[in-house]
């Protein structure tokens, strides 16, 4: 039995927020989630980058903590670490097989796949007595399988943005509300980017549940031995990660360490925190990779706030000799339900290319119409192509012999990431 065959009967649930399923679920394991103490990080873009940092971080101070993060690029194991280790095939499907084994498949309250999948987890960490997880929310927070009232150290919201707005609502404040639904009555909640129109929901939340809140403010980027560093209200720490705002993600991990170490986790000293921050790896967002002798750098890019993020970060990569940016080359594929109009706005540049793809086994945008939407968007592109496979994009630079001048970006979707790197890694 592997996973992709137990997981098959919940795959036609589709997305159906809701608690009860998940607490039932839980209920018939024994509540192993009561055993776990975690930290519970939502919010739009930086959920993974934040989860990364403090799992490294107390991974290297000597706890046994596991990590829980979604979606995953390449195979589902990658979901599920702990002390820093993907979890092995073995222990994840004998822990989704005691899950299934009490989940109906076959009945119209039947649990989500992201349910079934969330209980074997917090079973999986429970059974290995972790000392702490990291549990990343799925969808929106409030209706979210891994909001669990006990016992959650604190909270922390990473960004928000108009994301999801189909399922969690057509707003910024609409989807704040679903955020906020993570909070957990006076426990700390940190938050990093929240803009106007959402501050004033989390502060009602806040004030209901009498949360200690910290507005965490993003680091000051500095430099040691040509490396870069950053500094958070005088703590300096590496910083491994690529983009700008990693200032404030890793600034709201140190924030977030800092109270468990408040709260009693005595092994977070100043030099663990900073040998932590400094082995923490998030594959799929601002990755190089080699690709048949190319450079190509690989980015989610999945919605406006983080294009406008990806493009902050290539538009930076400037030959500082003569101030040039060379042209982009943009591989793309997008779902359906996403923002093409406004991630199209944030990327496009005149002379950029833009070689349009699906995005394999998901609901894809159609090419056509989003060829169509780039040229409205920027007339000026050098050329807008529909290709099959994103591998056959590539391929064509290849043959063009154009590519050595041009910066190359895949992006648009996480699946579309995965199935890159998947691909690669089977090539080697």
């Amino acid at each position: 039995m592997d996973i992709n065959t137990l997981l098959e009967p919940y795959k036609t649930a589709g997305v159906n927020l809701g608690l009860e399923r998940i607490h039932g679920l839980l209920a018939k394991l024994g509540n192993p989630q009561a055993k776990v103490p975690y930290v519970h990080v939502g919010g739009t873009n930086g959920k993974g980058s934040v989860c990364a940092y403090l799992s490294s971080v107390l991974a290297e101070a000597g706890y046994k903590v596991g990590r829980y993060t979604s979606p995953h690029l390449i195979d589902w194991r990658e979901r599920v670490w702990l002390d820093n280790r993907f979890i092995d095939d073995a222990s994840l499907i004998g822990a989704l097989q005691q899950v299934t084994a009490i989940a109906p498949a076959d009945s119209s309250d039947r649990p989500t796949l992201f349910e079934v999948f969330t209980a074997a987890v917090w079973l999986y960490f429970a059974q290995a007595e972790v000392d702490i997880a990291v549990m990343e929310v799925g969808l929106g927070g409030r209706l979210d399988a891994t909001n669990v009232p006990e016992p959650c150290l604190l909270s922390i919201i990473t960004s928000l943005s108009r994301e999801h707005w189909q399922v969690l609502g057509p707003t910024v404040a609409h989807i704040a509300r679903e955020k906020a639904g993570i909070l957990k009555a006076q426990r700390p909640v940190f938050l990093g980017n929240i803009p106007p129109e959402a501050q004033a929901v989390f502060q009602e939340r806040i004030a209901e549940l009498h949360c200690p809140d910290y507005w965490v403010t993003p680091a000051i980027a500095t430099e040691k031995n040509g490396q870069p560093w950053a500094s958070w209200q005088g703590f300096e720490y590496p910083l491994v990660l690529l983009g700008d705002f990693q200032l404030q993600n890793s600034a709201l991990a140190i924030a977030a360490l800092q109270e468990l170490k408040h709260q009693g986790w005595d092994k977070l000293t100043p030099e663990v925190i900073q040998r932590g921050m400094g082995k923490a790896v998030w594959p799929g967002r601002l990755q190089w990779v080699d690709y048949n002798g190319q450079k190509i750098l690989l980015d989610g890019a999945h919605n406006p706030a983080a294009a406008k993020a990806l493009a902050n970060y290539t538009h930076g990569l400037v030959d500082q000799s003569d101030n040039y940016l060379p042209t982009i080359t943009w591989v793309m594929g997008m779902l359906s339900t996403k923002e093409h109009d406004q991630i199209f706005q944030h990327l496009l540049r005149p002379g950029d290319r833009l070689l349009l793809v699906p995005v394999p086994d998901h609901d894809s945008g159609d090419l056509p119409t989003l060829e169509q939407l780039a040229w409205q968007i920027m007339p000026d592109l050098k050329e807008v192509t529909l290709f099959d496979d994103c591998f056959t994009a590539l391929e064509s630079l290849e043959k063009t012999n154009e590519n050595s001048e041009q910066l190359t970006v895949l992006c648009g979707s996480l699946y579309l990431v995965g199935y890159f790197l998947k691909r690669l890694q089977s090539s080697h």
